[in-house]
């Protein structure tokens, strides 16, 4: 018998095969033979003496697109790392702690860093040398990763020991950074000085600096709190120039809703495709805080589009909330959200036309260069020339009759587009991630009364404790059935946030119970006792080069920055002091860092002016679904009141009661429901007014 040849096009994996995270399976075929982060990999590298060659990125990431068709899918640039080293992929989303110690090693060396992260490790894991993307060939004067990769195979053939001590004095500093040493409490000054800096920096179109824009949603809140506490017409107008240039701008999705990563150029017109959930979280914070201290609709309009995205698109049939939308489809960035004018007219009506390629710009040539050109290609990025009232004055139309218009026109463009091939979804469920998602539901539902938004979030709530909370630890990453890694200090500070959030949308005490039971997992297994802040890793885990705190706020807030918050807000709301000794202590530890740079700690300083005061706790003495009992609720969720925390004593809340001492002297005066309010000087007089209680916290 004549054995059949195998088909050419017979899939070959590599190391990669079984994993679940959808950045992993995206390289598990590529001729480079990647290892997962682990011990077989390590121990291969020492066996054959060849150093680590650890590419980071994550599934929805552009540029680790680009050099994956470059050289991660070329055999002859995939035979030559094989050749000279281990080669080890990593999912930053789903390994934070591998992806910011190894990032922190970039910035020391390169002073940037970024995705894909390309760092050569000795053995034993250390660094020796680090960049991000590379192309496959030298060009420009900028070294190519092939070059790059003769170069170190000689230098590690012929120079091993010093790169060794350099993987060791990198090493040392990585720890340098890694540590804090305890100072005075932080000064309220520092409030001052972190404003000026971002007035300073305040771009005319909005945002902050002059170039590449990302929402910074952590200055926002930032600057609402500091207009809430001082007054300061200059924050609040900040935060509102930017939230309009970037509702306007081609950062916004106008079709299908939800905001891109970032812009590339300061006009918030150019953005990078990508969808990321955790800003979605964050703008929805911030676009809610917003319309509570303006009351101006078209924040709240905006906070309802992001939630329509999350729930139409980003949410998995058990609840939980998917990571992210990739920012290419077809291989091209941004294919999926271009249009030519060509493409509109032939969806809308001539008249239609006309409106809407005014209105968002549209242009024959196009309004988009070509990435790869930088050339215009023909196709458009849709974004507002203008706000729509001015939009509506100039075409001399009634501004509700545009706006229905281009509702209409939307709906038909929106159903055309989804016709088209969709970008890639990240659909991991990331704990610390899904936390931020149900903080912002529980708080859009507070403020818009609107259930489905509590529902949604408690639906997370109930598929994490149910898929990712096992023997009282949470883990970080859920995906195909699989629950992986862990949980690190921004899954449970996150989670704890969510739920605090939720307690009081939904009044749910057993809500409140988790998260203290969240947060002594955090206290007995993250802390620092010596010199105080939370590691980023649990004390039992051990395969990471350093145990790292960072207070630094990034992409998404820090998790000691979050800490911060929530132990206040345990401590106001459970009238417990030793949470509030305890983010004092954490407040010691970050002092010299937060005093000395304190734009890089904005949310940080958003616990401090709850810290600082005048913060309030109020108690609701009265029946759970007594409308007397949610008139007086309505005052606190109604006005802008970020320095409240509130709580029900009510007779079907048995724990909150039994836990918190002076409910038994909180009780309803004469039968009608009571408001007893509180701060750290003392507590008021009661009162069963709601135009009472708003005096007495104003």
């Amino acid at each position: 018998m004549v054995q059949r040849r195998k088909e050419k096009s017979e899939k070959r994996y590599n190391h990669l095969k079984d994993e679940k995270s959808p950045y992993l399976i995206q390289h598990a075929q590529n001729p480079v033979d990647w290892y997962p982060w682990g011990e077989e990999a390590f121990k291969k590298a020492k066996e054959e003496n060849k150093p680590i060659f650890l590419s980071v990125g994550y599934s929805t990431c552009h540029w680790c697109h680009v050099m994956a068709r470059e050289s991660f899918e070329d055999h002859e640039m995939a035979q030559l790392i094989n050749e000279v080293f281990i080669p080890v992929k990593v999912d930053r989303e789903e390994r934070p702690d591998i992806d910011c110690t190894y990032l922190e090693a970039c910035q020391i060396l390169t002073n940037s860093g970024g995705w894909p992260l390309t760092v050569l490790l000795t053995p034993d894991l250390k660094p020796f040398f680090a960049g991000t993307y590379y192309p496959k060939e030298s060009v420009g004067g900028g070294i190519g990763l092939k070059d790059l990769v003769i170069n170190i195979r000689e230098l590690w053939q012929n120079q091993e020991g010093e790169l060794l001590k350099s993987a060791d004095e990198i090493t040392s500093a990585l720890k340098r950074w890694a540590s804090t040493v305890s100072g005075e409490l932080i000064p309220e000054s520092v409030l001052d000085q972190a404003f000026n800096v971002l007035s300073n920096s305040f771009d005319e179109y909005g945002g902050f600096g002059h170039g590449q824009k990302f929402p910074s949603a952590n200055h926002l809140l930032f600057l609402l709190h500091y207009w809430n506490r001082t007054g300061a017409g200059n924050a609040l107008s900040m935060v509102e120039e930017t939230l309009n240039f970037m509702r306007r701008g081609g950062i916004w999705d106008h079709l299908g809703f939800g905001f891109h990563r970032y812009s590339m150029d300061p006009e918030w017109i150019v953005p990078h495709f990508e969808k990321m959930l955790y800003d979605q979280a964050l703008m929805t914070l911030v676009y809610t805080e917003a319309y509570q201290a303006t009351g101006k609709e078209e924040y709240r309009d905006t906070v309802m589009l992001i939630l329509e995205y999350i729930l139409r698109d980003m949410t998995s049939p058990n609840g939980g909330f998917y990571s992210a939308e990739d920012a290419e489809s077809m291989g091209l960035e941004g294919e999926f959200y271009l249009w030519t004018k060509n493409e509109v007219e032939r969806i809308l009506t001539p008249q239609e036309s006309l409106i809407f390629n005014d209105a968002y710009q549209m242009k024959e040539k196009g309004n988009f260069q070509d990435p790869s050109t930088q050339i215009f290609n023909g196709k458009n990025i849709l974004h507002l020339k203008a706000p729509l009232n001015l939009i509506a004055e100039e075409l001399k139309l009634d501004l509700a009759d545009l706006s229905e218009q281009l509702e209409s026109m939307r709906k038909k463009l929106y159903y055309a587009r989804e016709m088209r091939v969709h970008p890639h979804k990240d659909d991991k469920i990331l704990t610390d991630w899904n936390g931020l998602m149900i903080t912002a539901l529980a708080r859009a539902s507070q403020i818009f009364d609107d259930k489905r938004y509590s529902e949604a979030a408690l639906k997370a709530v109930e598929f994490i404790k149910s898929q990712l909370y096992c023997e009282g630890k949470l883990w970080h990453r859920y995906r195909s059935g699989e629950v992986k890694i862990p949980g690190f200090l921004d899954d449970y500070a996150f989670m704890i946030l969510g739920l605090i959030e939720l307690y009081q949308a939904t009044l749910d005490s057993s809500l409140l119970e988790w998260a203290l039971e969240l947060n002594q997992v955090l206290i007995n297994d993250f802390f620092d006792e010596t010199d105080g802040g939370f590691y980023f890793t649990s004390r039992l885990e051990e395969d990471v080069l350093v145990r790292k705190k960072e207070a630094f706020d990034g992409s998404i807030p820090s998790g000691n920055a979050l800490s911060y918050l929530n132990l206040l807000h345990l401590s106001t709301l459970l009238e417990d002091s030793q949470f509030n000794d305890r983010a004092i202590e954490l407040e010691k530890s970050f002092a010299p860092l937060i005093s000395g740079s304190p734009t890089g700690y904005t949310m940080f300083l958003t616990g401090l002016m709850l810290r600082l005061g005048p913060s309030y706790e109020v108690v609701i003495a009265g029946e759970k679904n007594d409308e007397a009992t949610h008139k007086l609720i309505r005052v606190l969720r109604e006005n802008y009141l970020p320095q409240v925390v509130f709580s029900l004593n009510s007779v079907d809340e048995n724990w909150l009661r039994e836990k918190v001492e002076s409910f038994k002297d909180k009780k309803p005066l004469d039968g009608r429901v009571t408001a007893y309010v509180c701060e750290s000087k003392g507590c008021k007089l009661p009162v069963t007014n709601s135009d009472k209680l708003l005096e007495l916290l104003s």
